[in-house]
């Protein structure tokens, strides 16, 4: 499409017509950077929707972790169900970072266990960037590093059109190049299978695979197919094929970034023997040549982003390759940093981390110097990137507000009329009974409750006595395993207990309309997890319900108390006055479940539903094994984007399916042993 189409059922209202305009009106009259400041539950992500669908520019969405991103990238796709959206987080599951340790002399190799769906989706999102113009990404900070060249990537892509000349031997030959492999006995993604006159391309940011009829020299049919059935979907007159990994190297020049990497290695041994360093300049010769070796043999070798600075042909310390680059093609677009307060600090700081980690391999021969170009972007470097910029939070920081100046917006007033909540002030003296009466009490009321806790055993300690007092509780903080925090998350939304006790729970994206008390013990605490912004923010996490309140629990009232105090009792005089003027009566939010359309019935589209019983689909399943690697990846996809009930679903008939399978297979043993 051309245009981004917004679909909703609800229009504007409250503060948001008024808010849209304005920021429409900042970025078309070049004002660069706008700040929304929107209360929690005033629609800010429906605001911003509005403001894309009314410029019509594509747009990067940044988030400060995943947890929020995954939300944003539902939200997103529900409004523009005719458009481009897309995700773009770092897709480790798990993560070590090479690095060296001199005071013991340890060497720790890098580790990392990478997600591939997530993978799938960068690809995806990069892909569309070069392919559409309406197009939306999602994004964690992981959209400031190195991704490597969108140019290498736009030049190694191929285009197939029927009826031009093109050889089997060119074609397979090509996408051994571009990183895909071929594999006739297992087909999934980054594969392709020769089989006759067809070749099968699986390309990994494509939930189908595509077939490619060659006779002779001649391309004569390309189908969109489904990779498990082979059932044709679409027939194709032209289709690009896109790189199976991100950091790909261009022929052009490549011999000359290996002379340098190897020039670059003699430097550096030179310098090590120069100094003294006989171990230092063996292990980085030894470590080069053998990476020199496997990107001469197959054009890839682990750690390749290390030498992105001689494969794209970079001038030493310039900045590396990013999301941005891929969004610069276009004249306009922009940028949306969601949560601004905690996301601006985050990239400032992502840098120098990266910068210490690395000099200490380089000063020790694990790493050349030019790795240092291998990094985030400097804050700087981000600043300069930033076309049109909306910073978007319920509390603006320094940066914000100072960047925006004039062009600072306020969404105070919610559709719901909900006003922000009431906030009581008790002594920290017998807190604990206090907050016991409060918790049973919202209980009864079918609703659920946040606490916040100063430290991880605090909170694990209140978690336990609110268990042995018959409160259904559970506790949240970071050495809790991130899936298993989802969980958790997860099982609060549903109801499957009252009361949430963490640390700083305002980081992990609640927004429950079922939350009708939050409390915040030893609020007079200063400090990060105490000081004005995180009061304003987690006491919005009860701004979703009619009945919400906030108890802080505190002896004596700080600096940050009085100010968050000040600001919420600002807001909630303006928000009364209109519900009076316009008569509205508050109403708590519902909040519908997202269903991402990707994971509904398939049925049309060649797949099999994933609504369907067990009973209807097994008269069609001819294939079983087939059937259950379809459903498994379907499965790892859904839970990818946090839809866990359907991945739950998808669960169920896996272990059903193969309970028949076993059985079957178990037969055929015994008969084969007789």
């Amino acid at each position: 499409m051309d245009r981004f189409k917004l679909v909703s059922p609800f229009s504007p209202a409250g503060d948001q017509p008024k808010a849209i305009d304005r920021l429409v009106q900042n970025i078309q009259e070049g004002r660069k950077r706008s700040a929304l400041l929107g209360v929690t539950g005033s629609g800010k992500t429906f605001t911003m929707a509005n403001v894309i669908e009314r410029l019509n520019m594509p747009a990067l969405i940044m988030s400060p972790n995943k947890v929020l991103a995954a939300q944003l990238y539902s939200e997103f796709k529900q409004f523009f169900p005719h458009n481009a959206v897309e995700f773009f987080i770092s897709y480790y599951d798990y993560y070590q970072p090479e690095a060296y340790i001199p005071q013991t002399d340890s060497y720790i190799e890098k580790d990392a266990s990478i997600n591939d769906h997530i993978e799938k989706l960068r690809l995806k999102a990069t892909n569309s960037l070069l392919t559409r113009k309406d197009t939306i990404v999602v994004a964690s900070v992981s959209s400031i590093y190195n991704i490597g060249s969108p140019e290498n990537f736009q030049k190694l892509r191929i285009r197939l059109k029927r009826g031009e000349m093109l050889t089997r031997t060119e074609l397979t030959a090509h996408l051994i190049k571009i990183l895909y492999e071929r594999s006739d006995m297992d087909f999934a993604e980054k594969n392709f299978r020769v089989r006759g006159a067809h070749i099968d391309i699986f390309p990994p940011y494509s939930q189908n695979a595509l077939r490619v009829n060659i006779e002779g020299k001649t391309i004569k049919e390309i189908q969109e197919i489904h990779p498990v059935t082979g059932d044709v979907i679409n027939e194709l007159a032209e289709v690009w094929v896109s790189p199976a990994k991100q950091f790909v190297s261009a022929e052009e020049g490549f011999e000359d970034a290996l002379q340098n990497i190897a020039a670059e290695r003699d430097l550096q041994v030179k310098f090590f023997e120069d100094a003294g360093k006989p171990l230092e300049a063996h292990r980085i010769k030894q470590r080069t040549n053998y990476d020199l070796e496997m990107l001469r043999q197959t054009g890839f070798c682990s750690g390749i982003e290390n030498y992105s600075r001689q494969l794209e042909r970079r001038t030493p310390g310039s900045r590396p390759h990013c999301l941005f680059d891929y969004f610069k093609r276009y004249k306009d677009f922009m940028v949306i940093v969601d949560e601004s307060h905690v996301a601006v600090p985050q990239i400032r700081g992502m840098y120098n981390g990266d910068k210490a980690r690395k000099q200490m391999l380089i000063d020790f021969g694990f790493r050349l110097p030019s790795a240092l170009d291998n990094r985030p972007l400097k804050f700087d470097e981000w600043e300069s990137l930033l076309p049109s910029a909306v910073f978007v939070s319920a509390t603006p920081g320094p940066y914000e507000l100072t960047e925006s100046q004039n062009n600072i917006v306020e969404q105070i007033i919610r559709p719901t009329g909900l006003v922000d909540p009431p906030v009581i002030l008790r002594p920290t003296e017998g807190q604990i009974h206090d907050l016991l009466q409060r918790i049973l009490e919202k209980t009864k009321q079918k609703q659920r409750s946040l606490v916040l806790a100063l430290t991880k055993k605090t909170a694990e300690d209140l978690s336990s006595f609110l268990l042995e007092k018959g409160v259904k509780a559970r506790y949240l903080h970071s050495d809790i395993d991130a899936l298993e925090r989802i969980d958790i998350l997860k099982e609060f939304t549903q109801g499957g207990f009252d009361v949430l006790v963490g640390i700083n729970l305002l980081r992990e994206g609640i927004d429950i309309p079922q939350v009708g008390l939050v409390a915040i013990l030893d609020a007079d605490n200063e400090g990060f997890l105490r000081n004005s912004t995180t009061l304003i923010q987690i006491s919005g996490r009860a701004a979703r319900n009619v009945e919400g309140e906030v108890v802080l629990y505190a002896q004596r009232k700080t600096p940050s108390i009085e100010y968050a105090l000040a600001e919420m009792d600002r807001r909630r005089g303006i928000q009364e006055a209109y519900n009076k003027a316009h008569n509205i009566k508050p109403k708590t939010i519902q909040k519908a479940e997202v269903e991402l359309k990707e994971f509904k019935d398939r049925t049309k589209s060649g797949g099999l539903s994933v609504i369907h019983t067990l009973q209807d689909v097994l008269p069609k399943a001819k294939n079983i094994p087939a059937l259950i690697r379809d459903l498994e990846k379907q499965m790892s996809a859904a839970a990818d984007n946090l839809n866990f009930e359907l991945a739950a679903q998808l669960r169920d008939r896996l272990f059903e399916l193969k309970d028949m399978v076993l059985p079957e297979q178990k037969t055929a043993k015994k008969k084969k042993g007789k």
